[in-house]
């Protein structure tokens, strides 16, 4: 399944092991998919620490401290949330970087405001401000998880590259 993704995974792998530093996943809509291609890649222990999944809203909460008012106000499916989510990751763990994912991969679950496809991601760097984004990725369930694992890992090997 991540065959398409070896070399960016090993670009990460590479950078990471190269500056002495470690990443971690707080994934929702991908349900662990991020994490599991990053430990496909053998030696991954040396730099992936640990993927959390936090499907539900109660997840969230108590695992990542996202407060549910914070949920409730804004919708799981937001920039607040993935950012949240992010962040409780790197206060929780000892973690470099930490990749947060929140959408609605479909088939149902969408609404005008909220297509199918909407994924919110947020990328955190210890001691660094948290950069989040929004997709609107197109295709089945597999394509948006799918493309969300690209557009989250890929945001994490140009910030790796960075000076």
């Amino acid at each position: 399944m991540f065959a398409n993704d070896a070399d960016l995974l090993h670009r990460i792998a590479a950078a990471l092991l190269r500056r002495h530093e470690c990443f971690g996943t707080a994934e929702s809509c991908t349900g662990g998919l991020i994490a599991a291609a990053c430990t496909d890649l053998p030696g991954s222990s040396q730099w992936f620490e640990r993927g959390v999944v936090t499907y539900s809203n109660e997840a969230k909460t108590e695992l990542l401290g996202v407060p549910a008012a914070l949920i409730a106000r804004h919708g799981a499916v937001s920039a607040e949330v993935a950012e949240r989510m992010a962040a409780g990751l790197l206060e929780r763990a000892p973690l470099h970087w930490a990749l947060a994912v929140t959408g609605i991969a479909g088939p149902t679950g969408g609404s005008a405001e909220k297509p199918v496809g909407t994924v919110w991601l947020a990328l955190a760097q210890r001691g660094q401000s948290v950069q989040v984004w929004r997709e609107l990725f197109g295709g089945d369930r597999q394509a948006v998880r799918l493309q969300t694992l690209r557009a989250g890992l890929g945001a994490l090997d140009r910030a790796l590259r960075q000076p």
